[in-house]
């Protein structure tokens, strides 16, 4: 499972036109889920997503973390994590749990960072989306629960 964090003042996911989520302050995360991922790495990734301390203290120093700073997180499924490029010009997908699993998991992570008392928007899984985001930082970083 790969997590890509976006540290954001504000973002949303608009599919058909309407916005079928948004939020303030937090972080976007781009969820992409690997053939053998499930329950166990939805919930460790959620419990890094929501304790990793990624925002600024009063000395600017990274010191506090999304649900520290009463942040959301926007939850955005992205198969295309699992991209595989080191040959030719066309990416493989081979490694991308099937969607029946992948929606599954996705949900799990979201469900994981509420049960930590973070507030939580999604898209809609399989949907065409647009996300809209100002980073802040810029702050990006990748979480992947396997090496």
């Amino acid at each position: 499972m790969k997590v890509l964090l976006q540290r954001v003042r504000r973002a949303s996911v608009t599919v058909d036109d309407q916005v079928v989520g948004s939020i303030g302050l937090g972080l976007v995360a781009l969820v992409g889920v690997e053939l053998g991922d499930g329950p166990e790495d939805a919930r460790r990734m959620a419990e890094k997503t929501a304790l990793l301390r990624i925002f600024p203290d009063a000395a600017g120093r990274f010191h506090r973390s999304v649900r520290d700073c009463e942040g959301e997180v926007l939850v955005v499924s992205q198969f295309t994590l699992m991209a595989d490029t080191r040959r030719g010009r066309r990416p493989s997908f081979t490694q991308a749990a099937p969607p029946e699993v992948a929606e599954l998991v996705v949900e799990q992570f979201a469900t994981g960072l509420t049960s930590h008392g973070v507030g939580t928007a999604t898209g809609r899984f399989g949907a065409h989306m647009v996300v809209a985001l100002e980073n802040d930082g810029p702050v990006t970083l990748l979480l992947q629960s396997r090496e």
